[in-house]
């Protein structure tokens, strides 16, 4: 099977060159696509010599969008399947087999990097919240860290899934709504060694994101 790593980056000079290099250590047979979301940083110069394949967005449209450029990407060149990771250093390049393993013995189905242990006792209560009312059993609602096989990957890169703001609780929706089976394998995350989280960064945008994915959730699970 071919596969590929989508990294998503936003002003992450300080740790993509990292991710990038151990990405190539662990998983030597996956190509490398990293979507630049209009960094204002040196992300780009970066870059630029890390032989990765780049895709530059002309403005800045968040994680889930930058996502969707590399999945689209990943159809038009006919991938097999797609691991999904952060740029931060949060998500473990070590990880990798396992998750890929997992995916193999299942290829219709997603798998899921879950690390209940990371994350504040809010982010906690937010997980059980939104498995109350959506009635998923994902117990790591917002791991960005996932495997996708090439019908999951054409959803995704769907109008349908343009429409979602956030890479967690909608896109899972989604996808069992279309009939996937979602696995998750237990691993490590560190926390990220620059900067904040872009969605939690102020009570203003934790308020917005709790009422944008409750109104979100029980619109699809009512659907």
């Amino acid at each position: 099977m071919t596969g590929a790593v989508i990294i998503p980056a936003y002003n992450e000079e300080a740790t993509i060159a990292e991710v990038i290099g151990e990405v190539r250590v662990v998983a030597p047979e996956l190509d490398i696509i990293v979507v630049n979301d209009r960094s204002t940083d040196g992300t780009a110069a970066v870059l630029a010599t890390a032989g990765v394949i780049q895709i530059n967005l002309a403005v800045n449209l968040g994680a889930w969008a930058a996502t969707q450029a590399g999945l689209r990407y990943a159809v038009t060149h006919d991938y097999d399947f797609v691991v999904t990771m952060d740029a931060d250093g949060q998500h473990l390049p070590s990880t990798l087999p396992a998750l890929i393993s997992r995916f193999a013995e299942d290829p219709e189905a997603i798998v899921v990097g879950e690390c209940v242990r990371r994350g504040s006792r809010s982010r906690r209560f937010a997980w059980r919240y939104f498995r109350a009312i959506t009635g998923l059993s994902v117990q790591d609602l917002t791991s960005g860290l996932r495997v996708y096989g090439r019908e999951a990957i054409k959803l995704l890169s769907s109008r349908e899934a343009t429409m979602l703001e956030y890479q967690d609780v909608g896109v899972l929706l989604l996808l069992r709504r279309h009939g996937f089976d979602i696995h998750e394998v237990s691993i490590e995350m560190q926390e990220r060694a620059v900067g904040g989280s872009h969605v939690f960064r102020t009570w203003l945008s934790v308020l917005y994101y709790m009422v944008y994915t409750s109104i979100m959730s029980v619109a699809k699970v009512n659907r």
